[in-house]
């Protein structure tokens, strides 16, 4: 069963590692090391699911967001 996430903190390490620590609800944390490469991956991928579930978790209609640009 996939558990909730709470919180979470990146701390860099040095030599561009950083140290991801995951916590979830019941205060259990999770601690993985990754380099920038892989923390930009995550980012982008992010990035990509927020965009894709924009509209129907913010109800946003681009071509309202557009015509309110031109206006």
């Amino acid at each position: 069963m996939a558990r909730t996430l709470a919180q979470f903190t990146i701390t860099p390490v040095g030599d561009g590692d950083y140290t991801l620590h995951l916590e979830d609800e019941d205060g259990e944390t999770l601690e993985f090391t990754a380099g920038y490469e892989q923390l930009d991956l995550i980012v982008e991928a992010i990035e990509e699911q927020l965009d894709s579930d924009e509209e129907d978790v913010l109800g946003v209609d681009d071509d309202e967001d557009e015509a309110e640009i031109e206006e």
